[in-house]
């Protein structure tokens, strides 16, 4: 009778943690995931570094809930994760340039969204060079969300559950600006991208093989691209004009919209090419919409001005060969995993 007494006792413990765990979950059903950030063998030490802003899984799924809210745009139907896909590696894919409220369109592609703790600047003309002001220039974009900050912590403020989350996330109920930009720092700082199969190909793992036409292409990118895509994050950071022709109707001035300067004219950000057959289209105003017609921008395509870049003051001497090879090499660098990954998928409440 005292066995069945301590053992009745015990399944009842164990009752009221799964309870206290279904409660939790009617929340978030994925606030119980692990949440964690290391920096991936042979990379570099990353630029964001969560010292002012540890990484929780409470801060982590606040910052998640708000990056897909379409509640921070104006017309409450666009989010960042509306602009920001994870099926196309955060990226917006088959769209040229931005969506925003009321279907408006900006100017610039969409770039995919990914070790991004790395960047030390974003956009496509850094005009930002701190994660955690990221998100302020989409947020009050009259042509993405078209929004105060005032306005936004208003928004949040009002929902009971988002105040709960604060709590947990900040020790008090208290919503503001530098908090939102936490949270969402905390979810955009996590989204790491490492396990692609050339990164098994790198480190000798099972299913790292290459076929030969991809062995060729990853010795002809090296050869010809790796200069600015630099491994193993696939970009150098840097700004440079690639000798695309500056479109009329738009005829963005890149990097020099910011610096002011005549010599940054028509330099854009190096995109990591990290997910890359998932990204299209491609480059700053997503004119090509397939990487064979890209590749073939280097090869035919390029328009000479003062600022060009000095390693692009020729067309890059390549066969038809050689191209469907750097192709088939850039395949290799799609990581499954990460856009699968639940963690970073749209909460489902």
């Amino acid at each position: 009778m005292k066995k069945a007494l301590i053992a009745a006792a015990f399944a009842l413990f164990l009752s009221s943690i799964w309870m206290a765990g279904c409660k939790k979950d009617t929340i978030d059903p994925r606030t119980w995931e692990p949440v964690s950030f290391s920096v991936p063998y042979g990379w570099p030490q990353p630029v964001y570094t969560f010292t002012n802003n540890p990484l929780t899984s409470d801060g982590f799924t606040l910052g998640r809930k708000l990056f897909y809210d379409v509640r921070l745009s104006r017309d409450s139907t666009i989010s960042c994760g509306s602009c920001h896909q994870q099926f196309a590696a955060f990226a917006h894919l088959d769209h040229d340039v931005s969506h925003g409220i009321y279907g408006l369109l900006g100017t610039r592609n969409s770039p995919g969204m990914f070790n991004l703790a790395w960047h030390p600047s974003f956009f496509w003309d850094g005009g930002v060079n701190h994660l955690e002001s990221q998100p302020i220039n989409p947020l009050q974009s009259h042509v993405e969300m078209d929004m105060t900050l005032p306005e936004v912590v208003a928004r949040v403020a009002a929902d009971n559950d988002y105040r709960a989350r604060f709590k947990k996330a900040f020790g008090d109920e208290t919503v503001n600006t530098q908090r939102i930009f936490r949270a969402m720092s905390l979810f955009m700082a996590a989204m790491v991208s490492d396990n692609s199969r050339y990164d098994k190909h790198e480190k000798y793992l099972p299913g790292g093989t290459f076929s030969d036409a991809e062995e060729r292409g990853l010795k002809l990118f090296r050869q010809h691209c790796a200069s600015c895509h630099k491994e193993p994050l696939f970009s150098d950071f840097s700004f440079r004009n690639n000798g695309l022709a500056p479109k009329a109707t738009v005829n963005d001035s890149g990097r020099a919209h910011i610096t002011r300067s005549p010599d940054d004219l028509y330099k854009f950000k190096v995109p990591s090419l990290r997910n890359v057959a998932l990204t299209r289209p491609y480059m700053h105003d997503g004119r090509f919409m397939s990487m064979e017609s890209a590749v073939e921008h280097y090869r035919t395509g390029i328009i000479h001005s003062s600022t060009t870049d000095p390693q692009l003051q020729s067309n890059v001497n390549i066969s038809d060969q050689d191209k469907s090879d750097i192709v088939s090499f850039l395949h290799t660098l799609t990581d499954s995993t990460f856009i699968t990954n639940k963690l970073f998928a749209e909460p489902v409440n």
